[in-house]
């Protein structure tokens, strides 16, 4: 019998699968071909049609079985629906299954991070970075949260804790 980690680990030798983690300073990009990740600046100058350009320039797509997305906005079955805060516009209607030849999963970039680091039970994931993110995991479910967007003082609480807030403060 096979255990499941040798179930992962064949699954990975057989496939390919890129992952990449969309953020507001950096696109991340790791692949199972690949002996260490590829990071990209990104911004406000961020299109999709530039991030798919950069993308080309920086890895050979043509070797992806799939591709799975971590994305810094509400995603609603596998689709963008709010245009990020820090990058750049366009993304809402961008179609990105048609711009890859393989199947594409867009999830939540804070879902993303909370399923790389849950174990079991219940747990509250809030990262910090670029923005606030944030999911919850319950009996291996998935909730993004959104929490940075609630409305506190004059903004919202990921004013407060982005990047740029933190520097103003600390210079």
């Amino acid at each position: 019998m096979i255990s499941s980690n040798q179930n992962v680990q064949y699954f990975f030798k057989k496939r390919n699968v890129l992952v990449i983690d969309i953020g507001g300073t950096f696109i991340k990009v790791y692949s199972s071909d690949l002996n260490n990740a590829i990071k990209i600046k990104s911004g406000l100058s961020m299109t999709p049609q530039k991030f798919i350009h950069e993308l080309n320039e920086n890895y050979s797509l043509s070797h992806c079985s799939a591709i799975s997305i971590g994305f810094p906005s509400l995603i609603i079955e596998n689709r963008i629906m709010k245009e990020p805060a820090n990058l750049g516009h366009g993304w809402v209607n961008f179609d990105l299954k048609s711009a890859f030849n393989c199947p594409v999963k867009i999830i939540n970039d804070a879902a993303m991070q909370a399923i790389g680091s849950y174990d079991r039970g219940k747990m509250l994931f809030l990262g910090l970075g670029t923005g606030l993110g944030s999911s919850l995991v319950v009996n291996n479910e998935v909730i993004s949260l959104e929490l940075g967007h609630l409305n506190y003082l004059d903004h919202d609480y990921e004013y407060f804790t982005c990047d740029a807030y933190r520097k103003k403060k600390w210079e």
